[in-house]
């Protein structure tokens, strides 16, 4: 392997281990939460919080995290690169700070009528400005090489943050019983405060870590920030399309739900079985950061290899299909992943499991406008799902709460894809095995409506699940017999016959 591949799939480990790894850890916080808070409706308004958090990031940082990379490799001076680049984030972000705070009660009581309390929203306020003055010193690293103290930082600040939970809900109601004078303060039923002071603390944190790359003498070109926000501005409109497809459904729900006692209750519910279908999108994650680079490096290295692109969304499809499988298969499993008094919305999670995996392969799809440099219609599709996920949205939470959420997610995904397909089949011909897709994706529906007939008629658990399981290992056994024969795999193949020559 050449050097330039070997730094490469370093960098890619150290990165994946430091944007994957925390979203894991982060993930099985936000699932015990659901023990730890005693109202549902808790959950709800930590849904539509970190929902408005995505989205804000995205609009507070403008596109200049990649503008950075672009202007820095670009620039010889990339030390004012990074000092114009900051300072302009830092202005900004303070600007909305202060414009936010002077209307805080009225922004919250519009956000979520009373349930939204105003000091929520200046601790959500806080962690999102400091989140986002840390946004430019983290590219810094990534620009400067430096994936291992990247991934560090990263990794310490969830871990300080489960640490601050932890201190909050299993140390301090012993802490209260066993030192009640010192401990008074401590009241469960203010759960948000006490998730949301934990987040603030370990974000400051973070930043505390990041800022070394801020010892430098700032200089602020204008000239340069104009050239940077005129290439920014298109990854802009892309960043948000993108996020508003994955979060419109939780912002938007507590304004269109009739019932508005109950809007932050149901959202709840719906965001706790989101989560479970979080494994997609984790998968997505992890493959998207040894995929994106292995795009590049191929094409750079090797013109037009796309059967390799074509094996790697064949295989990406195959894993996904069995991540649903297990999941869905497992559910009476699974379920324990959030308390019983959520288990009336698993039914969102087969559907939310199926719109990720569409979106992960319409980000496999998505190759053809980043290798012909035609990155515009990743923003005109982008758009055209969200315009989907808004409509359905509004014209159908009101009747079927948000199972409307679930079905906008699906068939905007699936939409994306479809005409991803259609236009890379036409500017950046790929051979995609469009048979083997469809055989295994066919497959996997009807092993489903078995698992869904098991569930309707096997009352007992373990019989339950052993069927699932023999329908699981039915799909595996179909996977290696078209795909991923024994012989082929280490250390068993020579058990197998791998001697004999594979047949083309």
């Amino acid at each position: 392997m050449a050097g330039g591949m070997k730094t490469l799939a370093k960098e890619t480990f150290f990165y994946g281990i430091g944007s994957v790894l925390p979203k894991l850890l982060s993930w099985l916080l936000s699932l015990y939460w659901a023990f730890a808070l005693p109202k549902i409706s808790d959950i709800g308004v930590l849904t539509n919080f970190y929902a408005w958090v995505a989205l804000l990031q995205v609009i507070l940082t403008y596109g200049m995290e990649t503008g950075y990379f672009r202007y820095a490799n670009k620039e010889k001076d990339s030390v004012r690169v990074f000092s114009t680049t900051f300072l302009s984030i830092a202005t900004s972000t303070s600007f909305f700070f202060i414009l936010a705070v002077l209307f805080l009660k009225p922004v919250a009581f519009a956000l979520g009528g009373t349930a939204m309390k105003p000091h929520y929203l200046l601790l959500l306020l806080l962690i999102l400005c400091v989140d986002v003055l840390g946004a430019i010193p983290f590219a810094n690293l990534r620009f400067k090489k430096r994936p291992v103290r990247f991934a560090t930082i990263k990794i310490v600040n969830v871990a300080l943050t489960i640490l601050f939970n932890l201190f909050f809900f299993l140390a301090c109601p012993w802490l209260k019983i066993s030192f009640p004078d010192t401990f008074e303060w401590f009241d469960i039923g203010r759960g948000v405060d006490y998730i949301l002071v934990s987040n603030l603390a370990a974000s400051v944190i973070q930043f505390l870590m990041v800022s070394p790359g801020l010892r430098i003498r700032f200089t602020f070109d204008k000239a340069l920030l104009r050239e940077m926000l005129k290439y920014s501005f298109p990854i802009l409109i892309l960043g948000i399309a993108g996020i508003l497809n994955q979060t419109v459904d939780k912002i938007v729900f507590p304004w269109l739900y009739p019932d508005k006692v109950n809007a932050f209750t149901e959202l709840g519910i719906y965001g706790q079985n989101f989560k479970i279908a979080i494994i997609m999108v984790m998968f997505t994650q992890a493959f998207r950061y040894a995929f994106e680079p292995f795009i590049f490096a191929r094409n750079r290295e090797a013109a037009d290899d796309r059967q390799s692109f074509s094996d790697a969304t064949r295989y990406f499809i195959i894993f996904g299909l069995l991540i649903f499988l297990v999941t869905t298969g497992y559910i009476d499993i699974i379920k324990y992943l959030i308390p019983a008094s959520y288990h009336e919305g698993l039914k969102v999670v087969p559907i939310v499991l199926l719109g990720e995996l569409f979106f992960g392969v319409f980000f496999n799809l998505s190759l053809w406008y980043k290798l012909t440099d035609q990155t515009r219609w990743g923003a005109y599709i982008s758009m055209t799902g969200f315009a989907i996920t808004l409509l359905i949205n509004i014209l159908f939470i009101p009747h079927f709460g948000y199972m409307a959420c679930a079905w906008a997610s699906f068939i905007a995904n699936l939409t994306m894809m479809v005409i991803s397909y259609f236009l890379g089949q036409k500017n950046y011909p790929i051979p995609y095995n469009l048979k083997s897709a469809g055989s295994f994706f066919l497959l996997t529906m009807i092993l489903f409506a078995g698992f869904a007939l098991v569930y309707l008629k096997v009352e007992v658990l373990w019989l339950r699940l052993g069927i699932n399981s023999i329908f699981i290992l039915i799909y595996l056994a179909f996977v290696i017999k078209k795909e991923l024969p024994l012989q082929y795999w280490p250390l068993v193949g020579r058990y197998f016959g791998k001697s004999h020559k594979r047949e083309e």
